[in-house]
This record gives C-alpha cells, sequence and structure tokens, in this order.
C-alpha cells in the first residue's frame, strides 16, 4: 500500500532532512498523478506550512512551480487549486496526446537497446502485477512510467518535451472525468502490445497501438461536470508539528 504524504514527511523529520520546495512539488504532482488529490482540491498556504512544517514562501515557491507545470491553477486573492480542465481542454488535450505520442512511438520503433527494452518490460509487468492485486496507486504510478519512458527515450527532444507535458496534462483530466464506479482504467494488453511494435520494429503498429490505447481511454471518459473537490486534511491527515 502506498504511503501517505504524512507518513512520507515524518519520515524525512525523522531523518533530519528539510523539507525542500522541490519535495512539496513532488509530492503534489505525484497525489494528482496518482488520483489521491483531485481537481479543484483548495490548497491553502497555511495549511501545506503547517503539514509540510516550512515556511510560507516555500510553499509559494512550490505553489508557483506547479503552476508552471499546468498541476494546479493560482488566481490573484484566490487560493490556489489543482487544476480541473474543461470538456474542451479534455478533447484538446487527448488529441494533441495521439498526434504526438503517436509519432513518437513511431520514431522510436526497433531503435531501443536491450536494455531498453528490458527495463520497459519490467514497467510493463508490474503495472500488470499491481492490477491483478488491486493497487490501483501502484498501476497507475507505472503507467506513467512507461510513457514518461516512451518521452524520455524520444529521438526528437522537442516532441519528447511535449509528451511529457501531455502525460501529465492527460492524467489529471483522468483524475476528473474517469466514470463514477470504474475502479480502474488500466487497459489489458495495450502495453505489452506497444512493446512488442517497438521492439520489432514496426513503426506503424507501434502508432496505432498507442493512438488505440489513447481512444480507448478517452471512451472510459465520463466528460459530464461533476464536482470532485474533496478537503485536503482528507488526504493528508494529521498536522506535522
Amino acid at each position: 500500500m502506498s504511503k501517505s504524504w504524512r507518513q512520507e514527511v515524518l519520515e524525512e523529520v525523522k531523518a533530519g532532512g528539510r523539507v525542500t520546495d522541490q519535495q512539496i512539488v513532488d509530492k503534489i504532482r505525484k497525489a494528482v498523478l496518482t488520483q489521491r488529490l483531485p481537481p479543484n482540491t483548495r490548497l491553502p498556504e497555511v495549511t501545506l506550512g503547517e503539514i509540510f512544517g516550512v515556511s510560507r514562501s516555500i510553499i509559494r515557491k512550490a505553489l508557483t512551480r506547479l503552476d508552471a507545470d499546468h498541476v494546479i491553477i493560482q488566481s490573484p486573492n484566490q487560493v490556489a487549486r489543482v487544476r480541473a480542465p474543461s470538456i474542451e481542454e479534455t478533447r484538446e488535450t487527448f488529441e494533441a496526446r495521439r498526434l504526438v505520442e503517436g509519432e513518437v512511438c513511431a520514431l522510436l520503433a526497433g531503435k531501443l537497446t536491450t536494455a531498453q527494452l528490458r527495463t520497459m518490460a519490467k514497467l510493463v509487468q508490474a503495472e500488470i502485477d499491481a492490477h491483478k492485486v488491486g493497487d490501483e496507486p501502484a498501476r497507475i504510478e507505472q503507467s506513467i512510467a512507461i510513457h514518461h519512458m516512451v518521452a524520455d527515450l524520444s529521438p526528437n527532444r522537442v516532441l519528447g518535451n511535449f509528451l511529457t507535458d501531455l502525460v501529465l496534462r492527460t492524467s489529471i483530466v483522468i483524475a476528473l472525468y474517469k466514470r463514477e464506479g470504474l475502479a480502474s482504467c488500466y487497459l489489458k494488453g495495450d502495453h505489452t502490445r506497444l512493446l512488442e511494435c517497438l521492439k520489432s520494429g514496426d513503426g506503424e503498429g507501434a502508432r496505432d497501438a498507442i493512438v488505440t490505447h489513447l481512444n480507448s481511454l478517452e471512451n472510459l471518459m465520463d466528460l459530464s461536470t461533476r464536482d470532485a473537490s474533496i478537503d485536503l486534511m482528507s488526504i493528508l491527515g494529521q498536522r506535522v508539528n
């Protein structure tokens, strides 16, 4: 079972480590990506400062970076919130990701080293294993790791950077629009097929595999307006003294 933010912070405090703005950024981003921190969740500076045991200036630095990464939205004189993309933006995000990731996968086919293929195969298997035991946060992490690896290995660095951003944006919209009662967005065999195409050098097959995957994922979304906001402390637990 994944650790709560409170457990992670307490471990750092016990180890004598000072919580930095980068660590706060990483924790909030991870919580959003694994759907533990839904869109529209309020992120008050005072509350975050008490939870992480740092000054408001450090919290502000972290929030500014998260805003730049499109994870949260900040408005003058308002409490920061996890972003809640519109239905139109959701559709546009999937459309952009199909184009970018499809091209990256086509370019990558047949170019991965044995070590890189082995690493990706481990990620694919880890996702399968997490799904089998019902560990949804771990499954999401492994799925995201697969797509980030594709982005990191992109022969075209501009496309790779675009894809990194789109993976994050897509994960946010999944957290917002995933159908009620749908425990998992795991699409059996999609990543396995992608891996096989990358290994065999089938560029068009790799493109089709990822486009099919994203089409299926988008079709699992409930693109209707609903309130996904929660109280921040219900995620973080007790404050860190």
